[in-house]
């Protein structure tokens, strides 16, 4: 079993990286060379800017590259209350912008020409208990009717039609959903970004970064400095960085993945003849899907920790492999390849924020949605520099500080055990 991401290990690496560290001036300076990060790089290369992209790590290497593999429209959270929350209007607002991202991920892989295996294939989202499915289907009424009519529920009657396993109890289907292979998508839109004239750094994490007396910013790397006009922060939960003000903002949360060995044709037409995106209604929850290879991707918070390294990955792996099992106990005797984890970036409210603070533009806080909103905010934050701040569906949310939460979560252990609870008693 490889302890490190599908994603990674099955797409050819970046190779087009520039050497060295940052000099010079740019026009704009992007923190972090994840989706959002390559995705402006990639808009603003083609208005003619001069860009300069400074990851920490490897292109697509952090969530980008260590994620469900999902490209999900529709919220994580249920229709129905956040509408009541937010407001009818400002609800479908969201929703639209989650839509258009699943399409703005779809017109860069076909204008780029990025091989990357993407398809339209729908979002099952599973009811846990016949209760939880009463739940969904009255916020899907309410969805096809306001926003989304190309939503339906699938009744337990015709789950088997969708899923070999009888675990649930009936769930909802996004039917603009869709999936592709992560790592070759990152590497394809860093290529992308490049051909059109931005200049990526890989392995120059952000050690200082200041504002001049001329309102000019000096990005300093171990390697090197750049002096750009604008800046964008593109960097999730980036540990790296003189980023306290967003660390109090965020938590960063363990998201863990196991794969298992190619399975035939015929198992995985008993399995999931649909090769649905799937998705349970749990707290804990577990997602799954097939990669272009015949393997079960199967995904789940499994443990609520604010790491993931060998050990931590290992022990999710365990849990997530039980969850499996019980999902479809004919997998037994199947050999699992492959167990990573990866950090989520999740808001209070579990919302998206962008915009500007002390001068400087970001977008992140995508809270497990992060592969369709980060490309989509990616793109309309290269408009957002360029004047057009209207553009930004997140512009009017406020984003205050969590009480207590100074950049390590410590409180993540208490979360989960209440969570965990929760899971049992709704």
């Amino acid at each position: 079993m490889k302890m490190m991401s599908y994603w990674l290990d099955t797409s050819t690496p970046f190779a087009a990286a520039a050497p060295g560290g940052p000099e010079g001036v740019a026009d704009v300076a992007v923190i972090g060379a994840g989706f959002t990060g390559l995705s402006a790089a990639l808009a603003l290369a083609k208005k003619g800017a001069k860009v300069v992209v400074l990851e920490a790590d490897r292109v697509a290497g952090a969530a980008s590259g260590r994620n469900g593999g999902m490209c999900n429209n529709g919220f994580a959270q249920d229709y129905l209350t956040l509408s009541t929350q937010l407001g009818r209007e400002r609800a479908n607002m969201l929703y639209r912008a989650f839509d258009a991202g699943v399409d703005k991920v779809e017109s860069i892989v076909t204008e780029e020409g990025i091989d990357c295996h993407f398809g339209r294939v729908g979002k099952l989202k599973l009811a846990a208990k016949p209760e939880h499915y009463e739940k969904i289907a009255r916020s899907q009424e309410l969805l096809a009717r306001e926003v989304d009519p190309q939503t339906r529920m699938v009744q337990l009657a015709e789950m088997r039609d969708e899923i070999g396993s009888d675990r649930y109890f009936g769930g909802m289907l996004y039917e603009k959903s869709a999936n592709m292979h992560m790592g070759k998508y990152g590497q394809g839109l860093a290529e992308a970004a490049a051909r059109h004239g931005a200049t990526i750094y890989e392995h120059n994490p952000l050690i200082r970064m200041r504002r001049t007396a001329s309102q000019v910013h000096e990005l300093t790397t171990p390697h090197g400095t750049v002096r750009a006009n604008q800046v964008l922060l593109a960097t999730g939960t980036s540990a790296a960085g003189p980023l306290g003000w967003f660390r109090r903002r965020i938590v960063p949360v363990g998201a863990f993945i196991i794969a298992t060995e190619p399975l035939s044709t015929a198992q995985l037409d008993r399995l999931t003849p649909r090769r649905r995106n799937t998705v349970d209604t749990r707290n804990f929850v577990n997602y799954f899907r097939t990669s272009p290879d015949n393997r079960i991707l199967f995904g789940g918070r499994a443990r609520f920790s604010g790491r993931t390294d060998a050990a931590s990955d290992a022990k999710s792996g365990v849990i997530l492999r039980r969850s499996l099992l019980d999902v479809f106990p004919e997998l037994a005797d199947t050999r699992i390849d492959y167990c990573w984890g990866g950090m989520v970036d999740m808001t209070r409210d579990r919302l998206p924020r962008a915009g500007e603070q002390s001068g400087v533009f970001y977008s992140m806080g995508y809270s497990g949605h992060g592969t369709h909103m980060a490309t989509y905010m990616g793109a309309i934050m290269a408009e957002v520099l360029d004047g057009r701040a209207d553009l930004n569906p997140w512009r009017d949310f406020d984003w205050p500080a969590i009480p207590g939460h100074f950049g390590k979560p410590w409180f993540l252990p208490i979360v989960g055990a209440y969570y965990r609870f929760q899971d049992l008693v709704k």
